[in-house]
């Protein structure tokens, strides 16, 4: 992983939450994305994975328009799991407790925001994730897809408690997730949000689900390839499937126990 570069220090009394923002090539709504997300008064941090010039002006624009804002640049695309442990990786450096992942093509609706914090905050060791509802824009290669995912996610975390592992609208438990990756590694590309939930469940992280409208723009812009993340992220449960085999006994107590 690239090194990270000085970020601005924010002074954070009784809020510690914040927003993080992988982006790759998406100039199209992330300014309308950061000020909408500037009404939180929370700080923001946006990930550069190595856009192009013109990604890379529109954000500068933004980091030199907005004080919450902080832009952070990877030198090389690496992937939107990359991206975002920079950005959980910088939160943690400034002190957050929480951090709120919020993809850059504008597919979530932000008027939910306020109640994934309100969630968060009643349950705040929790990881907090978007549960979505998708209009028409979603293809049905897309929709129908994540079914095997689902089950896969059953069958690593011997529970039906995680009911989306793939929306990338959610809330970071910040100390749960400095404890998993001290002692795991995780995927860098889009295998990433996946293998974190399923992860940070193993180290009985509760995972509690808010209802929230995914909208996919005619003129966005998707980084995912379908036969190289596909096998990618094939590789990933064949690898969480024995890592389930290993934790059997301790899943096993914890779904007969309570």
């Amino acid at each position: 992983m690239d090194n990270m570069p000085q970020v601005r220090l924010f002074i954070v009394i009784n809020n510690q939450y914040g927003f993080v923002i992988p982006n790759y090539n998406h100039d199209l709504v992330i300014r309308e994305t950061i000020v909408d997300l500037i009404a939180f008064n929370l700080p923001i941090i946006i990930v550069d994975d190595g856009s192009t010039n013109v990604t890379q002006a529109v954000l500068t624009a933004i980091n030199d328009d907005f004080q919450l804002v902080t832009l952070i640049r990877r030198e090389k695309n690496g992937g939107k799991g990359a991206a975002v442990q920079t950005g959980l990786q910088a939160a943690i450096d400034l002190g957050w407790s929480h951090s709120i992942q919020v993809d850059a093509d504008g597919q979530h609706d932000l008027n939910d925001v306020q109640r994934l914090i309100e969630q968060s905050k009643l349950a705040p060791k929790a990881l907090i994730s978007g549960h979505p509802i998708y209009d028409g824009s979603i293809s049905k290669g897309r929709y129908y897809g994540r079914f095997i995912t689902h089950f896969w996610v059953y069958i690593e975390t011997l529970s039906t408690e995680i009911k989306d592992s793939m929306c990338g609208f959610r809330i970071y438990p910040l100390a749960a997730y400095k404890q998993l990756i001290e002692s795991s590694s995780l995927g860098f590309k889009m295998d990433f949000d996946i293998e974190v939930m399923v992860k940070l469940s193993w180290l009985d992280v509760k995972v509690k689900f808010v209802k929230t409208k995914v909208h996919y723009p005619e003129d966005g812009v998707s980084h995912f390839h379908v036969l190289e993340d596909n096998m990618l992220i094939s590789i990933m449960h064949t690898k969480l499937f024995f890592g389930m085999l290993l934790r059997l006994p301790v899943l096993l107590k914890r779904k007969f126990t309570g």
